[in-house]
Parts: structure tokens; C-alpha cells; sequence
């Protein structure tokens, strides 16, 4: 599909510069738009930055923002990593708070960070009896890793809080939102 709108294209951006974060790439076309880059943070995440956070710097710099519309459908994907120096405990209760405007927050345990789901199965979006699938908890729900995760499948935030070895803690900020053709990004 990023060929398809590649060859198509009317406006094309990519900058570089001397930061990963920075570097991204944009396809303008009729058929549909693109971005993706590094230049992933909370504020595209739609979530405010816990105070005094810092993005994470590590040797994979897997931070991503992702996006795709087209008339047919269309999917976003922001991922941010953070590290602070506070408390996991802090950081839970922070975003369990901000979080809340989103709709009822679960809060799952686990061991490896889990696989997000996002619906991308072909559905007839006038089909009334598709329901929006709610987010669960996976596993056994135990582990030190804190998943707060609120919406669905298609619409979704989630933020991973995992303790640092000595004190702190590092915390992943996630949002996933795909759709099909007849509703909005």
C-alpha cells in the first residue's frame, strides 16, 4: 500500500536530520496519506507527559508514529518510550487519573510486555451487529510489569510502567486507532 501510494504521489516529504526522532517520511496523494517517523511523544499519544519524564534513549529507538488514511480505511499508531526517576506507584496513579476521560481504565499485571490487539479483520463497518471489542487483561494477570489500558480494540491507549532495577521507573505510551470506511480517525 505505501508503494501503491508512493507511485501516486503528489507531494512527498522526507527531512533528515541528526536526530532519529526527527526523521520521517510523508506521502501526500488522492489515493490516500502516510506518515511515518520517530517523532512519536505523549502529546501524539493524546496523553499529557508525566512530569519530569524523559524519552528513552535506547540502543532500538522502537518510538514510532504511524499513520495511514485512505478513503477505505485508515489506522494510527503512536508508540513513546519515557524513563523518570519516580516511583511506578506514581506514575500508575498519574495516568490511571488521565486516562479516566477515555472511559473505565484496566489495570493488568504481567511479566513480558503483552502484544497490542488491533482489529484489522475485514468488517462491513454498516453491519449492525458489530460491536466494538473490549480490551482484556492476557495471561495470568500477574507480573511487575502495569498495563493500564483503556477502549477498544480499534481505539485504544495503553500505558506500560515497569520498575527500573535500583529505583525509577521506564513507562511505554501507546495509542492504536484503526478504522474503516465509514467512521473518522
Amino acid at each position: 500500500m505505501a508503494l501503491a501510494l508512493f507511485a501516486a504521489g503528489d507531494s512527498i516529504a522526507a527531512p533528515q536530520s541528526s536526530g532519529d526522532q526527527d526523521k520521517h517520511l510523508d506521502i501526500h496523494s488522492s489515493a490516500g496519506d502516510l506518515h511515518v517517523g520517530g517523532d512519536a511523544d505523549a502529546q501524539k499519544a493524546g496523553l499529557p507527559l508525566y512530569p519530569g519524564a524523559r524519552l528513552r534513549h535506547d540502543k532500538d529507538n522502537d518510538n514510532a508514529n504511524v499513520g495511514l488514511l485512505t478513503d477505505a480505511f485508515g489506522i494510527k499508531f503512536v508508540i513513546a518510550k519515557y524513563e523518570s526517576g519516580d516511583a511506578p506507584g506514581k506514575i500508575i496513579d498519574y495516568y490511571r487519573e488521565r486516562l479516566k476521560k477515555f472511559g473505565k481504565v484496566l489495570e493488568c499485571h504481567t511479566r513480558d510486555h503483552s502484544d497490542m490487539h488491533a482489529d484489522f479483520d475485514d468488517h462491513d463497518d454498516d453491519d449492525s451487529d458489530h460491536r466494538p471489542k473490549e480490551l482484556k487483561c492476557e495471561g495470568e494477570n500477574n507480573g511487575p510489569i502495569t498495563e493500564l489500558k483503556v477502549g477498544t480494540e480499534r481505539n485504544q491507549h495503553v500505558v506500560s510502567i515497569e520498575p527500573k532495577e535500583g529505583h525509577g521507573a521506564n513507562f511505554t505510551l501507546v495509542y492504536v486507532h484503526t478504522r474503516g470506511k465509514q467512521t473518522d480517525i
